[in-house]
């Protein structure tokens, strides 16, 4: 099953941009602390800045840093910026008609499921950017 790990990275390149305290850094700066490639990150860099979380300048000597107080960015607005899929999602599986649960289950288990994203967000709504830099510059 393949793994979509570009709201984690996009926090990490925010704390990281937060850490600098105002300091611009590079997409290069940023894959070395990730451990990834730059055009990744620069793909991911693209969208925060969409989302107007994050300032870019290009050029020889361009940079990145926070678009605005890491205060006002909570984790809801970064998991939005970079488009990230669902917690969980439903099989495609086509209906077994003979089965009850078969033809049953995607409608019953979708009420549950939005309920559970539905609590995700809140969640990640009620954390700022902030407090991961603080619990990051704890360590």
């Amino acid at each position: 099953m393949a793994v979509n790990t570009q709201f984690s990275i996009a926090v990490h390149i925010l704390a990281a941009s937060g850490c600098c305290r105002g300091e611009g850094t590079t997409t290069g700066k940023f894959a070395l602390s990730v451990n990834t490639s730059p055009s990744f990150v620069r793909r991911v860099v693209s969208k925060l800045s969409k989302a107007g979380l994050l300032k870019t300048t290009t050029g020889k000597s361009g940079s990145c840093g926070l678009a605005k107080d890491a205060k006002m960015i909570s984790l809801l607005d970064i998991y939005r910026a970079v488009d990230a899929p669902k917690a969980f999602s439903i099989h495609n599986y086509p209906e077994q008609k003979p089965c009850l649960v078969s033809c049953h289950i995607k409608a019953s288990l979708e009420k549950a499921l939005k309920k559970t994203q539905k609590a995700m967000e809140e969640s990640l709504s009620e954390i700022s950017l902030a407090s991961i830099v603080t619990e990051v510059n704890k360590k």
